[in-house]
């Protein structure tokens, strides 16, 4: 047995292990992934890269901002707890965090009204055309 590759399980049993230990708790999405190896470990693998790739060209403070913007545009609210942590002990300010939030929340705003404005000038100009 010494000397084998890890399984898919073992593997996920250890990057659980890590998140734990990093976040206090299993956040559900990985709870509920990590019972399909398969799916679970890409996912982890790629968030852990797209947040602290060695790579990686914005600072860590910086990437941590944005996923608090991106999360506060789509209501992630768990996702806004954990990202905010991480921040913080990346060298975030409570005021970058703030305006990080307030973009996210004017992009979502923007967001609901071209949705909704794009009907609203359909139906008007098309009631427009027909007098």
């Amino acid at each position: 047995m010494c000397g084998e590759p890890p399984t898919d399980r073992e593997i996920t049993d250890k990057i659980l292990k890590n998140i734990q230990k990093e976040y206090g708790f299993i956040p559900l999405v990985n709870q509920v992934l990590s019972e399909r190896p398969e799916m679970f470990i890409p996912t982890a693998n790629l968030g852990k890269a797209v947040l602290e790739g060695k790579e990686q060209k914005l600072e860590r403070k910086t990437a941590y901002l944005c996923a608090i913007s991106a999360a506060t545009s789509i209501g992630a609210e768990h996702c806004i707890d954990v990202q905010m942590k991480h921040a913080l002990g990346a060298g975030a300010s409570q005021d970058e965090i703030l305006e990080a939030m307030m973009i996210g929340s004017y992009i979502s705003m923007t967001r609901s009204q071209s949705y909704a404005f794009r009907k609203y000038k359909e139906m008007f100009d098309e009631q427009v055309q027909h007098r």
